[in-house]
């Protein structure tokens, strides 16, 4: 028994060590290859949830897609060293909800559900934004359709909107696809053969439920008739009870990597799912409205899943309607969303998802608005990698790749860089390529016969 409890520690060391060379986090595979052990995936599987169970690592994205990610200072060398300061600026309040969530779950205090948290919102007296926050954020998405009928501007971007938005509210969820292959996905069908279906279907739900949103703005509203479709087209062949399509939850449920438990009895859960429509519904500040209901809808969990993707598209229902620029979770990390939701979870403290929504909704504004285009700050990655991106989509153009070809180059050149930038560098090439015409394809040192022969190889193999 000694020799096997040896054993087992020098694997859970081995895969701890394996881990540190994975900053964005490994698949099961990756842990297995790095670490070398010689042990069936079953028992890899176990060592890997003793080691999350005692607050060594930490896991983002779900199933298939599942990744382990080693908590700094969990023996990857670096002894009592400080977290690496996050992607998005927090706030003092922020950096406090990070560091209470941020604890190992066996020593952050079971919850359960408190209605006082919806019950004392009052709409118009209380607020989740600053008055100046307000500003800030009207100032950035403000359109020149302001004054049209609603939904007009989002219908005029509709086509950027849903790439932009099906891509990153899945990769939120753990979603593999690329922003390219979301495009070829999208515009004709063609999905992955090296992912699974199930990631191909939420895409496609994503789709379906902004044009539901876009489309139909006069109906739409923070009521049960949009909710409750919201939901039954994101869960589209995704759940396997379909009457649980749009349906309220009726049982008990939890929430991976929290400590809190939501309601579990169906009346009271309709009663506040009510209560919160009712009151979201009544928010006269659109952003006050998109927040809200990211905040309030998750904390329900009035689903039996799916609930902050419904949450993510709903948000969105108040800028469409007063034509704002869209909220789409551009460049947002998985964790630091993932770690905001959690402090509204089991804190009811809304700074760190807060600092999160400031942040997203001025990286999507940049690309809707023109005027924050020109105000804007460079991206950093892109300015590190300018003369790779630039030699990349040379060789793409001056070589007619088509969609998959371009999406295997870029992978591979990806590869080469170090594993922190990959994700971010693919999403830039890709988002260049996409935004490459007639008026801007002289910066890559492109002739007109070259981008006039790509071009035509491009939309034949996006109608083929």
């Amino acid at each position: 028994m000694k020799g096997t409890q040896k054993n087992i520690k020098q694997e859970l060391e081995a895969i701890k060590t394996a881990l540190v060379q994975f900053k964005d986090g490994a698949s099961i595979e990756d842990v297995k290859t790095i670490s070398r052990l010689d042990i069936e995936l079953r028992s890899l599987q176990r060592r890997l949830e003793k080691l999350h169970e005692q607050g060594q690592i930490t896991l983002s994205g779900k199933t298939r897609s599942t990744l382990y990610h080693l908590v700094r200072g969990s023996g990857d060398g670096e002894g009592k060293a400080q977290p690496e300061k996050p992607p998005v600026p927090l706030t003092a309040g922020g950096r406090k909800i990070l560091a209470m969530v941020s604890r190992p779950k066996q020593q952050r205090s079971p919850v359960g559900y408190n209605r006082y948290f919806l019950q004392l919102y009052r709409p118009n007296n209380d607020s989740y934004l600053t008055t100046e926050e307000k500003a800030r954020l009207a100032g950035m998405g403000k359109t020149a359709r302001l004054d049209q009928p609603a939904g007009t501007y989002a219908r005029e971007i509709l086509n950027r909107m849903l790439m932009d938005l099906s891509w990153n509210s899945s990769r939120l969820e753990g979603n593999s696809y690329t922003l390219l292959d979301t495009e070829r996905l999208i515009s004709l069908g063609e999905a992955d053969d090296s992912k699974s279906v199930a990631e191909a279907q939420m895409i496609l739900n994503h789709k379906d439920a902004i044009e539901f949103i876009v489309r139909a703005a006069n109906g739409i509203g923070f009521n049960r008739y949009t909710i409750l479709n919201l939901h039954a087209l994101l869960s589209n062949n995704l759940l396997p009870d379909p009457a649980a399509w749009g349906r309220l939850r009726s049982f008990g449920t939890g929430i991976h990597q929290s400590v809190y438990t939501p309601l579990a009895i169906a009346p009271q859960i309709e009663e506040m799912f009510s209560l919160m429509l009712e009151k979201a519904e009544h928010i006269k500040d659109p952003f006050e409205q998109a927040f809200f209901i990211m905040v309030q809808l998750p904390y329900l969990q009035p689903f039996d899943n799916i609930n902050k993707r419904v949450a993510r598209l709903a948000a969105n229902i108040s800028l469409n309607r007063q034509n704002l620029a869209p909220l789409s979770f551009i460049d947002v990390p998985n964790d630091i969303y993932t770690q905001g939701m959690i402090g509204v979870y089991e804190l009811n403290r809304v700074e760190l998802l807060k600092d999160v929504f400031l942040w997203a909704y001025e990286r999507s504004s940049l690309r809707y608005t023109s005027l924050r285009q020109s105000l804007g700050e460079p991206d950093p990655l892109r300015l590190k990698y300018r003369e790779e991106i630039r030699v990349l989509i040379t060789e793409i153009v001056s070589g007619s790749l088509s969609h998959k070809e371009a999406s295997a180059l870029i992978r591979a050149k990806a590869v080469q860089l170090p594993e922190n930038d990959q994700p971010k560098f693919i999403g830039s090439v890709e988002t260049e390529l996409l935004a490459l015409h007639e008026g801007n394809f002289a910066r890559y040192w492109i002739s007109p016969q070259e981008f006039r022969r790509w071009k035509e190889v491009w939309t034949k193999s996006k109608t083929h």
